[in-house]
């Protein structure tokens, strides 16, 4: 089992983010269940793969399957009623990559970052830059399982 550990804050609207690399992302859940359980469908630019986690908060289990073009394509038609269409950029921040996501759709104007650690000690030590807004780590409303089916971004 692979476990992820990360932490994620709102980015204020207006807010620059610096420069990184930037994919087109399509994600779609398959299987949305309790305690934190998904399944999801996902291509980031050229890249598909199959993840599936369980669990809540910071430390979280996950296991990824790379798919080919044409199985995400057969997949993809299971997630019409919950699916995420973002932006996504990739930031460096010293030893940490900043994963910047802008939303589109009905979920514009949204923009989160995510950041992923080794260990829950280093997530605890990490000193977010002034451009990372509020902390939402734990609000169930801002995962992206429960965005993919929500009609509009949450009030943040």
């Amino acid at each position: 089992m692979g476990v992820e550990i990360e932490r994620k804050f709102l980015v204020p609207e207006g807010e620059h983010v610096p420069d990184g690399r930037e994919f087109e992302v399509r994600q779609g859940y398959l299987v949305l269940g309790p305690e934190g359980a998904e399944a999801r469908v996902r291509r980031q630019g050229e890249e598909c793969s199959l993840t599936v986690k369980h669990g809540t908060g910071l430390v979280r289990g996950e296991w990824e399957i790379p798919l080919s073009a044409e199985q995400f394509a057969d997949l993809w038609p299971a997630t019409e009623h919950a699916r995420i269409d973002k932006s996504r950029r990739v930031v460096p921040h010293g030893p940490h990559e900043a994963v910047v996501d802008t939303y589109r759709g009905r979920l514009a104007g949204l923009r989160t970052v995510e950041v992923e650690f080794t260990d829950p000690d280093a997530a605890a030590a990490f000193t977010p830059p002034p451009w990372f807004g509020p902390e939402v780590t734990d609000r169930p409303d801002l995962k992206n399982r429960h965005l993919a089916t929500a009609d509009a971004p949450p009030l943040t």
